[in-house]
């Protein structure tokens, strides 16, 4: 954190108790406003929101030993529960156990940064994936940073869609297809 006001510094070097409490004042007010700045349209379902305690969200409070923290008791947030069936893979073990091994069917989805239709099937296979209700996975591979996986996959551009089930390849297509060519393919999948 860089402090610009050196009156921020006490007598030892660092930071006060009284400049803490300010700098803290103002770390929480940029989050506020940056979370106001969000869409948040949507009210919660029942048990989709689950409860933080106060204690993650305290305030520094001084004590002649240092910095303690005090609960509130009156402060809780909620955070919503996100089951999420979209993961990147990471390196080849990471695809061996959440792709090869793994019990569900699995969507691959190999593409880059650069490529534009890239950015137009990704967002739409997702959406379609997500609608299955876990009943299907997909995995995001970025070709760039895994070349070993497109090689062994026989990926020869994006963006490419492989569906495997029971570690192997049951399907596949290249290029952007319209929802009901995808909902086609993943019912194909999950069968």
């Amino acid at each position: 954190m860089i402090v610009s006001d050196k009156s921020v510094l006490d007598r030892q070097g660092g930071l006060g108790c009284a400049s803490l409490r300010l700098l803290w004042k103002e770390m929480t007010q940029q989050l506020l406003r940056r979370f106001l700045a969000l869409d948040v349209s949507r009210k919660p379902s029942q048990g989709q929101w689950q409860p933080v305690p106060s204690e993650t969200l305290q305030t520094p409070q001084c004590n002649p030993a240092g910095l303690t923290v005090t609960p509130n008791p009156a402060r809780t947030i909620y955070t919503i529960r996100i089951s999420s069936t979209t993961f990147n893979i990471q390196n080849g073990p990471d695809f061996q156990d959440e792709v090869v091994n793994s019990e569900t069917p699995v969507v691959l989805d190999f593409h880059a940064q650069w490529c534009g239709p890239c950015k137009i099937l990704g967002p739409r296979l997702e959406n379609m994936v997500a609608k299955q209700h876990g009943k299907v996975l997909m995995a995001k591979v970025n070709v760039d940073d895994h070349t070993d996986l497109d090689i062994e996959s026989e990926v020869l551009a994006v963006p490419t869609v492989l569906a495997m089930k029971n570690g192997d390849i049951v399907d596949k297509f290249l290029s952007i297809k319209d929802e009901d060519q995808l909902e086609t393919f993943l019912k194909k999948l999950i069968g």
